[in-house]
């Protein structure tokens, strides 16, 4: 059961009345808003209803730049979504990767929505993939591993696609569903130099195993930094990624310590040249969103339980790097900054007046999250605020 219209009165009522509670971005001249919300299946129009389609959109356009997952191959609702943003909003949506077409599999499309009045399209537009020659390379190393984790299914004739996401992978060979990259560039005030990146979406494997999560996860990061080092003067400096990771993170004091160690690798491998920060990593220095335990980052599942969704930041330039640090987080009105839109505790509050923590049991909250995790969705908004290039000393426009 969704929510009636009387209950979502009462939830704009009570997200207009204290948005800054729910991690809401406001607006702030000079910065921009760069995020990630995988939306539950985003296809058919008729599959949400009007209160909906305006909550959604209405999220959507706190954002000037927005990495959406789980598009469906009929895009229908993204582009509701980008009709009622207008004109002032552009659409950019990948092809379906997943599956085979016509085979049935876990195909979805990615996409970006962005705001014109500050962020421009770009001429690249890439997969991430891995070439045949890596893929080959990766069979022949692990040649006998590949041949025990095929052989249960190896002499059976043809086989099912579901049998072959049943086994367990020895190494990464490649991405179940191909991260999608696009280079932008956001608008400083008039007279400064423009802030060039690739914005990359990607919604990497949930998978049977954990090692298949931290096996595209490893993948993507190596891709990513290797871009982002070997880039020359003439492309993007930067990389920006704005993803559903999957990651392995319910338990940050005993997942965090892995994966903070593998960021750290590769800001050595990086060296001077690259800053690497994924600021959802780590507890906010200064939020008072209802998202976390002290001291613990922010939550981004409606379940208010997993960090899956992430922003990752490879920076070479000079003017970002200068405050890209946890510590600096919200420490200046124009950022940089990062949060979470808390959808999940907002309904709760407004609907049964206590948090996602006041329940008196596993099944009432359940029964919860299943109103609305499949028509809003399962995931929450994620979002960095980018302080824009200043102009020149001296410029006067």
């Amino acid at each position: 059961m969704s929510f009636t219209s009387a209950e979502w009165r009462t939830i704009r009522a009570t997200l207009n009345a204290d948005p800054t509670r729910y991690g809401l971005p406001s607006r702030i001249y000079g910065s921009a808003i760069c995020g990630s919300f995988n939306i539950r299946k985003l296809g058919a129009v008729d599959k949400r209803d009007e209160d909906t389609w305006r909550f959604l959109t209405g999220l959507c356009r706190h954002f000037d730049l927005l990495a959406i997952q789980e598009v469906m191959t009929d895009t229908a609702g993204i582009e509701h979504i980008a009709d009622r943003l207008g004109p002032d909003f552009g659409l950019i949506v990948s092809d379906t990767t997943g599956a085979f077409p016509n085979a049935p599999g876990l195909d979805e499309r990615l996409a970006f929505l962005y705001n014109r009045s500050c962020v421009r399209r770009r001429g690249v537009v890439t997969d991430v993939t891995y070439d045949r020659t890596k893929v080959l390379q990766t069979l022949a190393e692990n040649l006998g591993a590949f041949h025990s984790a095929l052989a249960p299914v190896a002499d059976q004739g043809p086989v099912a696609a579901g049998a072959i996401r049943a086994l367990k992978m020895p190494t990464f060979l490649a991405f179940i569903r191909t991260p999608f990259g696009v280079e932008f560039e956001l608008f400083g005030q008039p007279g400064s130099e423009r802030f060039q990146f690739m914005a990359v979406n990607a919604h990497l494997n949930f998978g049977q195993f954990i090692t298949d999560r931290r096996q595209e996860f490893e993948a993507l990061l190596d891709w990513l930094l290797s871009t982002v080092h070997d880039s020359d003067a003439s492309q993007s400096r930067n990389l920006l990624l704005l993803a559903d990771l999957n990651l392995d993170f319910d338990n940050p004091t005993r997942d965090l310590p892995r994966i903070a160690a593998r960021i750290r690798e590769l800001n050595a491998r990086a060296g001077d040249a690259v800053n690497v920060l994924f600021p959802l990593l780590d507890a906010h220095p200064r939020s008072t969103q209802l998202l976390a335990a002290a001291g613990e980052p922010m939550r981004t599942n409606a379940r208010v339980s997993e960090t899956f969704d992430q922003v990752g930041v490879f920076s070479r330039d000079v003017r970002l790097q200068s405050k890209l640090s946890v510590a600096e987080m919200g420490a200046e009105e124009r950022g940089p900054d990062y949060g979470v839109i808390d959808f999940a505790n907002l309904f709760a509050e407004a609907l049964l007046g206590h948090d996602m923590h006041g329940f008196a049991d596993t099944d009432a909250r359940e029964a919860f999250v299943a109103r609305f995790e499949h028509t809003v969705s399962d995931h929450l908004p994620v979002w960095f605020r980018f302080r824009l290039p200043d102009a020149p000393v001296g410029d006067v426009g």
